[in-house]
């Protein structure tokens, strides 16, 4: 979503400056401390600070991290060194958690919290269902503002979703990162009852193992529940391919509860594709996937329900149409690109004190 926003065109005299941020190169990294990490810490404050004097930027966008320990304290010792330097800021919360971290967290911790983050310009969160950071933080301007993506279905969209027909197993779509929080486990639960009861079904799972633990975890529990043959793994895919298999699918499932979850950039890829929704009712899915219109939502770690709500759209055809059509038209009333950059304009716009 960063990168889309550097892209966007946000009117004379807003000129948006990169620093990039990446500390982790593999998904296992995530989280985890690394001396590495510390000379790339020291690497980053350098740049924001050269670019600050470099491009005469007066505003600090920052987008502040999920609510895990280490990732705050990145964050602490980032804004403490260059904060100051810029005359506002704009906190972006892309991954949720960090208010309630903040008020359970020892009166030390939240002491650096308060120096680091509080009194921010705005605080933009994804959805009125995410907690309110930017109240907790007491922020002068508070945004919900939803991601909007670019319309990568209407490039693969058949002009009618065809039926399977009867010998054809209904395809179910994940994507993201492969692991307990995301929802695995909950949706291989929920596939073990679905076998059992003798629906036909196979999955698709898009993205990489978040460890080799887990890794091997899923695949014993597929060996010893007759599932090797329905469940694939196709590790991360990118570009045409990742598109082809959103195309391909018939139901979207993503039973998170992954404690930085905010907003689910993949359910907006999967309405855009007209797909019907399996999710959770967790943080701001709920202002993606309207239940019962466009999908269906369900409790975390609820394996039952999931496999209830897979089982009523494998075998209604007519309601996964009637489903993924409501979905779409969701996708193109809320969250395109055009929509996203439009508002990121007007809030770029005012707070550098900019006729819109």
């Amino acid at each position: 979503m960063i990168e889309q926003m550097l892209q966007g065109s946000y009117g004379e005299k807003i000129q948006l400056v990169h620093v990039r941020m990446a500390f982790s190169r593999e998904i296992d990294e995530v989280g985890k401390f690394q001396f590495r990490k510390l000379a790339e810490l020291s690497r980053i404050i350098v740049r924001i600070a050269i670019a600050r004097f470099r491009h005469g930027a007066r505003i600090l966008y920052y987008p502040p991290a999920g609510p895990t320990r280490n990732a705050v304290l990145r964050d602490v010792a980032i804004l403490l060194a260059t904060r100051w330097l810029f005359a506002k800021t704009i906190f972006h919360f892309h991954a949720g958690g960090l208010g309630q971290f903040y008020e359970a967290s020892s009166q030390s911790l939240r002491f650096l919290c308060r120096l680091a983050y509080f009194h921010p310009d705005v605080a933009i969160r994804l959805s009125a269902y995410t907690s309110q950071e930017g109240k907790t933080l007491e922020a002068k301007g508070d945004l919900v503002i939803p991601y909007g993506i670019e319309d990568a279905g209407s490039l693969y969209l058949r002009p009618a979703r065809q039926p399977r027909g009867e010998r054809e197993s209904v395809r179910i779509l994940f994507v993201g990162a492969v692991s307990e929080s995301k929802g695995v486990m909950t949706l291989l639960e929920a596939c073990r009852l679905l076998a059992g009861q003798g629906v036909s079904f196979q999955v698709r799972v898009v993205g990489q193992f978040g460890s080799r633990e887990f890794e091997q975890q899923v695949r014993q529990f597929l060996r010893e529940n007759g599932l090797e043959g329905r469940v694939a793994f196709l590790n991360v895919l990118t570009g045409s391919r990742k598109w082809e298999e959103f195309a391909a699918a018939d139901i979207f499932c993503f039973p998170t509860h992954y404690e930085s979850e905010s907003f689910s950039v993949v359910l907006l890829e999967a309405l855009s594709f007209g797909l019907p929704v399996v999710s959770t009712r967790w943080r701001g899915i709920p202002g993606i996937v309207e239940d019962g219109v466009c999908g269906f939502l369900v409790p975390v770690q609820d394996p039952e329900a999931v496999a209830e709500r897979l089982r009523r759209l494998i075998q209604e055809p007519e309601l996964r149409s009637r489903m993924g059509a409501q979905g779409r038209k969701r996708y193109l009333e809320q969250f395109t690109i055009g929509k996203f950059t439009e508002t990121m304009r007007a809030v770029f716009r005012t707070v550098a004190g900019l006729p819109g």
